[in-house]
């Protein structure tokens, strides 16, 4: 499936907050309704990623394959309009995520090429760092716990300024930091 003129769909993986059951999950409802997107299945990637926590618990897929695990998720087709729409949430133009081909594979169905949203490369390895260099299989409800949404968070600063504070600060405040927003 290729996105052109000619209305063909793009496959779009999705692994954290645009998932079933999460936050904005109401995007990719509202993109079914309007026959924007179709759901096609939970599929895992082919390779190890790292998918990570940043600020605010939002989770980050990092481009460094062969690092992590091998990340499962949700798989889209979906239109050009629904691409701009996703797009625009994951903040492609303000370098916040950057959509990029993954391989895919579900259980029993040949492998899918897709895209998916990476935390931008200008950030990916500073979020693997602090982060332990530890990645999660999937984003569930456990590693959720803690998300603030965007209207819930501080409006003077740029989601990228919130990255770089969240990069910025020691490894201990940033603990305390996710306990509190745990509890």
């Amino acid at each position: 499936m290729v996105d052109d003129e000619k209305g063909r769909r793009r496959r779009v993986f999705t692994y954290g907050t645009l998932k079933r059951g999460f936050w904005n999950h109401s995007l990719m409802q509202e993109l079914m309704r309007s026959g924007d997107a179709v759901f096609l299945g939970n599929y895992r990637s082919e390779e190890k990623y790292p998918l990570v926590c940043g600020p605010y618990r939002v989770p980050f897929l990092l481009n460094l394959p062969g690092l992590g695990q091998r990340v499962m998720g949700e798989l889209y087709a979906v239109s050009s309009h629904g691409l701009a729409r996703m797009d625009e949430l994951e903040g492609t133009s303000r370098g916040h995520y950057e959509r990029l081909p993954i391989k895919l594979e579900a259980e029993e169905e040949a492998a899918a090429a897709a895209n998916a949203y990476f935390a931008h490369s200008s950030y990916a390895m500073e979020l693997w760092i602090k982060n332990g260099r530890m990645g999660l299989s999937t984003y569930s409800e456990k590693e959720a716990r803690g998300y603030v949404k965007r209207q819930d968070r501080p409006q003077h600063l740029t989601f990228l300024d919130h990255i770089h504070l969240f990069l910025s600060s020691s490894s201990s405040s940033s603990s305390s930091s996710s306990r509190l927003m745990n509890s």
